[in-house]
């Protein structure tokens, strides 16, 4: 019997827009690889055994009689998930960006396996960048794998496995996957209601199975009752994304949390405040002195700065006070709400998280893809992940991994998100944004990397 998928992957599938895709995406910067792009795409099929469910489909059950099942794609052709592409001289960041944010917009293919990657070449100083893609439904529990993990390595020497003589299993018929489902009811009756929901697309039925499963954070949401403050930031989003990045070095967040205390989360969350504001005020927006942004932040349960082991998480509902004009003020007053948010039953518990959204410690990045979208519509406008990494350098293909951006994607009414990685001493923030709405992303992105020098500056 095919194994299928829970009702929340399904959910996933079935509730997703062609102009709203929900796939995170990641970019990763590399040295100049000996082999070129032939070498990097040897070794994404040398390591695809490592991730078997990325070589299979989503098959539907007729009728909707029951959840989607997995099975192997008879016609994989690696081919079509591991592109080639180039961007032109002189190589920019810019002209990098502009190829993240027209594969961030195009939907995956349901009818093949829900992932791609783009080789991409052609960059300054020789560089390559890998950009993955990856659906959510992919990330089905806490054992799940990214792609993009599976192909770095500690050490620049690390062999290919051995070759892989994989063949798909038989694709069941229409009256097989119909029988199935017929036994799944006889053995678990309570599936009949589960599936019966599901085919009617009822989506308030299925926001309620969510909030069940996830009582924890509206219980958690004291302020959720009242929508979050209404701005640019919440607003309809259209098909088209823009993509834009931003660097810290962790040495100088540190030096800012030791100066004024905190955790180096905190600081990240006081520089992303500011830059906020005063990406708010370039605007022209009303900021008043008790205008707040209202995020969902999840953050490592064990460990207070990137790079600390830590298998869990906790969301927070925190609100970010961009209209308080005084940083260490703002360092303060998110540091107080950070701690205080577990003592006040605004923390989500990492067991609830994983009812609600399936959540993987490798994809952590794909919580905002998993969320409700309805029910994160009326508690935030911003989802903002910050995933420790390794503080040693990584390798793909021998080549050393220089930079690695998340890209978050945007839920229903939320015209950004906020993507950070931790590694190798620096954190990368990847910020995705809905054209129309944030099309002057990369102005944010340049005041968050002047409101890390100003801070840094007036501590040292």
């Amino acid at each position: 019997m095919a194994e299928r998928l829970s009702t929340l992957d399904a959910s996933y599938v079935y509730l997703e827009e062609a102009g709203a895709p929900l796939h995170v995406a990641g970019v990763l910067v590399l040295e100049p690889v000996e082999g070129g792009l032939d070498a990097l795409a040897e070794l994404v099929e040398a390591r695809l055994p490592l991730v078997p469910r990325y070589r299979q489909r989503v098959v539907p059950v007729p009728g909707h009689l029951a959840n989607p099942v997995w099975v192997d794609d008879p016609d994989f052709d690696v081919a079509y998930h591991v592109r080639r592409s180039a961007v032109p001289r002189p190589g920019t960041q810019a002209q990098l960006l502009d190829l993240v944010s027209r594969v961030t917009s195009r939907p995956l293919d349901r009818a093949r396996p829900l992932w791609e990657v783009y080789l991409v070449e052609g960059l300054a100083e020789g560089r390559v960048a890998v950009v993955t893609k990856t659906h959510p439904a992919l990330v089905d529990g806490l054992g799940a794998v990214d792609i993009a993990q599976v192909l770095l390595d500690t050490t620049p020497d690390a062999p290919l496995p051995a070759v892989d003589d994989w063949v798909p299993a038989r694709v069941p018929g229409p009256v097989e996957l119909v029988r199935d489902a017929l036994a799944e009811y006889v053995e678990r009756p309570t599936a009949v209601l589960e599936h019966a929901w599901a085919a009617a697309g009822d989506l308030r039925a299925t926001a309620a199975r969510v909030r069940s499963a996830a009582g924890g954070l509206v219980r958690a949401a004291g302020s959720a009752a009242v929508p979050p403050p209404q701005g640019p930031l919440s607003r309809t989003v259209g098909s088209q994304r823009r993509v834009a990045v931003a660097r810290a070095d962790l040495d100088d967040l540190r030096a800012i949390r030791k100066a004024h205390g905190g955790t180096v989360n905190d600081v990240l969350l006081t520089v992303l405040t500011g830059a906020l504001r005063d990406w708010l005020l370039s605007r022209g927006e009303p900021v008043l002195g008790s205008t707040v942004v209202r995020a969902l932040v999840p953050v490592s349960l064990q460990g207070e700065e990137p790079g600390a082991a830590g298998g869990g998480v906790s969301a927070h509902l925190v609100d970010l006070p961009v209209g308080e004009p005084n940083p260490w003020v703002r360092l303060a007053r998110l540091g107080y709400a950070m701690r205080s948010v577990t003592d006040s039953g605004r923390s989500v518990r990492a067991s609830s998280l994983v009812a609600l959204t399936g959540f993987a410690p490798p994809t952590l990045h794909a919580l905002g893809a998993r969320a409700a979208r309805g029910l994160s519509r009326r508690l935030f406008s911003l989802v903002v992940t910050n995933v420790p990494g390794p503080q040693v350098p990584l390798y793909a293909a021998g080549s050393r991994m220089l930079e690695v951006f998340p890209v978050v994607p945007l839920l229903s009414g939320q015209a950004l998100s906020v993507g950070m990685t931790s590694y190798d001493g620096r954190v990368h923030v990847g910020l995705n944004a809905d054209l129309d709405g944030v099309g002057d992303v990369e102005v944010l992105a340049d005041l968050l990397e002047q409101e890390v020098a100003a801070l840094t500056e007036s501590v040292r």
